[in-house]
């Protein structure tokens, strides 16, 4: 009998999970920055991007996925298993540091979005949203939570919608795509750096390689082969929808603010607020609306990401399924982390220069981190026979190449 395809699509959706909400996660109100100042800065001409971090970020996140399935722990229980103490820490410490600065500037970015809409003060409104997303955490099951963050996913493609409203010249958009002109600057290579850790961040590691392993507790009768051919779809549905939306920020802001004059973007919301003139209430209005609901998707992730790693690290109960009272110490850095970065929002620290720090902690740990996934996904004795296969370890040893490449002209701009 012949499925009918609305029937086909649900089904589809509902089998996507940890791949769709971590490639989502990725386009938080902090990438929408980076995104919409490289459009902003070089119009059509990092659209390139797009394609290289596509294959890489995708064979990565494949690799933590098959580790979480397989083993059915957290990548920083696998860690603690198999490497020393010391290394796992640092690692976890300065995961929860990233994180924290990066959920202050979701947060912030989120409140200065709505309040353009709502025209409320933004002071009030990032508490709310931190409550709200505390809330979520707290409260909803695994299930739930799944459920919920999927079905924020549908509200990225308001980027698309809106690239369309600002009417770009789409002959420059593809020779911007396939043939680009590289321009050898410093702001030029600090922007390719950007993008490369806006993409491959290691918070994307330890969420996505822990909800695999939560994930396959639902599923404990399938077999694992079938599990790993759900995660691949998953997995590379979840990064193409990421770099989808990211392309496509790239090209409203490339198609709007660039040809304007407008070069320097600092924050999502003014991005938005920016657009308004230039591309109409209704591309003004999406983008201001897509900041909200990718926060509210981002900062869930980024918040969980550092619980489960320390959890894991620590040996504490741990996992969305656990009732706070059952898992005190898992909710507490979920609460303190979101709770600094409330307050981060309200002392005389510059946004960008907390992201900066952010960007270089997190261009630091992903080289290391993409090795130590690739020794794990080809450890026999942590794998068995769901080793790697060629094409995972050239793609994954090919994005360690890359972020090594970033993070030393990141360290060298810093320095320079």
């Amino acid at each position: 009998m012949m499925v009918a395809p609305p029937e086909r699509v649900r089904r589809g959706f509902r089998a996507l999970g940890p791949g769709l909400i971590t490639g989502a996660a990725d386009d938080d109100p902090s990438g929408i920055a980076t995104y919409s100042q490289a459009g902003a800065a070089f119009g059509f001409g990092l659209l390139w991007t797009a394609l290289l971090t596509l294959p890489l970020m995708s064979a990565v996140q494949l690799i933590c996925a098959r580790i979480g399935l397989t083993t059915r722990r957290g990548l920083a229980s696998v860690l603690r298993s198999h490497y020393p103490p010391w290394l796992l820490w640092i690692v976890c410490v300065l995961l929860l540091i990233a994180n924290t600065v990066n959920i202050a500037a979701d947060l912030g970015g989120m409140a200065e979005a709505a309040a353009l809409v709502t025209g409320l003060p933004p002071v009030g409104l990032v508490p709310a949203f931190a409550l709200l997303i505390l809330a979520l955490l707290a409260f909803a099951s695994y299930t739930s939570m799944n459920r919920i963050l999927k079905w924020m996913t549908v509200g990225l493609f308001a980027y698309v919608v809106a690239a369309f409203l600002a009417r770009p010249h789409w002959g420059a958009v593809i020779g911007g795509t396939f043939w680009p002109r590289a321009t050898i600057s410093g702001d030029y290579l600090l922007t390719v750096v950007a993008i490369l850790g806006t993409t491959i961040s290691p918070y994307l590691f330890f969420w996505q390689t822990a909800q695999e392993a939560e994930d396959e507790a639902h599923h404990l009768r399938v077999p694992i082969s079938q599990l790993f051919r759900t995660a691949a779809t998953d997995t590379n549905f979840g990064m193409l929808v990421s770099n989808v939306i990211m392309y496509f920020i790239i090209v409203t802001t490339g198609a709007t603010l660039h040809p304007a004059g407008t070069t320097h973007i600092t924050t999502a919301a003014q991005a938005a607020a920016a657009l308004r003139p230039l591309a109409g209430r209704g591309a003004a209005l999406l983008f201001t609306l897509g900041i909200v609901g990718t926060g509210l998707l981002a900062v869930p992730v980024l918040a969980g990401s550092a619980a489960y790693a320390i959890a894991e690290a620590a040996r504490w109960r741990r996992g969305m399924d656990e009732k706070v009272w059952k898992a005190p110490q898992f909710y507490v850095v979920i609460a303190v982390s979101t709770l600094i970065g409330v307050a981060l929002n309200y002392v005389r620290i510059d946004a960008m220069r907390l992201l900066f720090w952010a960007a270089v902690i997190n261009g630091l740990l992903a080289p290391p981190l993409i090795v130590i996934i690739l020794m794990v996904g080809n450890n026999t004795q942590i794998m068995g026979n769901a080793r790697n296969g060629i094409v995972l370890n050239a793609l994954g040893g090919a994005a360690a190449v890359v972020m090594t490449i970033a993070a030393g002209a990141l360290v060298w701009s810093w320095v320079a």
